[in-house]
């Protein structure tokens, strides 16, 4: 064979495989495509496989068949009570109609941004209809369908379906937060003060009773001292009076040694009396020892 024929005969296998190559394509499972012709779709694959289309004349665009995944920005929105809070959501969506996808979007990062700003739009209708507390409450999971339908609604007329939409946080602006904290703190100091001012007041008033029992006591119990020692001085007397008529004798001693005791209470009193003294005439006689 020639070297000119062999030639001819590489460059059309070449070719040959070249034109099978791009005329072949795999849609995987994951996937569904269409292909395009001088811009304009001439079909929508979605079955996967191997599939044909016309070399260098046609291209094949894939858009993902699976759930996807969209985190929006927080964006502040103002409720029906006139409060204000950031909403951090979170969707759900999936490419269902690729024709009207790629006529409308063309690509999944225009995607993206369209359903973020319908996200975004329908968190602030639906939320403005209700106060902070219906949010909080069970009717929250209502408001997040009602919001899925109203994003998927306008998602619907670029060929994607949202099977999901969820707020993951739903927090008070900063400067609110900060606003709320000072009047809690200032909230809890004033109920300090009012709490510290009653335990001052109860205080006072449980001294004021305690002296004021204090003195009541102390008073009764002298009352009761002095009429029982008036008692015990008259029952005395009594006592003291009937003796001294039984024995005066006795009676008139007792009292000698009455006034002995008094007279060297004192430590190291000396006494000096005469023997023929008051103090002397129950005792009869001098001891021994002793001189007159």
């Amino acid at each position: 064979m020639k070297p000119q024929i062999k030639l001819i005969f590489g460059i059309v296998a070449a070719a040959v495989v070249i034109v099978l190559l791009d005329s072949l394509f795999i849609v995987p499972q994951t996937q569904q495509a269409i292909v395009i012709q001088f811009g304009e779709p001439k079909r929508v694959i979605q079955n996967p496989g191997l599939h044909v289309k016309v070399p260098f004349i046609q291209n094949v665009i894939l858009y993902d068949n699976r759930l996807l995944g969209l985190d929006p920005p927080a964006k502040e929105v103002l409720l029906s009570d006139k409060k204000r809070i950031v909403v951090d959501a979170f969707l759900r969506f999936k490419i269902v109609n690729p024709l009207l996808f790629y006529q409308a979007l063309q690509t999944e990062e225009m995607a993206h941004s369209r359903l973020s700003d319908a996200t975004v739009s329908s968190l602030r209708d639906v939320l403005g209809k209700y106060d902070m507390k219906t949010i909080l409450s069970p009717k929250r999971t209502e408001i997040m369908a009602q919001i899925r339908d109203e994003v998927d609604s306008k998602a619907k007329a670029f060929g994607v379906e949202v099977v999901d939409v969820r707020i993951r946080r739903a927090d008070l602006p900063e400067e609110t937060s900060q606003a709320v904290y000072a009047r809690m703190r200032s909230e809890r100091e004033r109920e300090a003060k009012e709490f510290r001012a009653q335990g001052q007041q109860m205080n006072q008033k449980i001294k004021a009773e305690a002296d004021r029992d204090k003195v009541r006591i102390i008073a009764e119990a002298q009352k009761n001292a002095q009429v029982l020692r008036g008692q015990g001085d008259k029952e005395a007397a009594r006592i003291w009076a009937k003796a001294s008529k039984r024995d005066k004798d006795f009676y008139a001693f007792y009292r000698s040694l009455e006034a002995y005791k008094n007279s060297m209470q004192a430590e190291g009193t000396s006494l000096v009396i005469s023997p023929d003294s008051e103090f002397f005439k129950f005792f009869g006689t001098l001891p021994a020892g002793v001189n007159r």
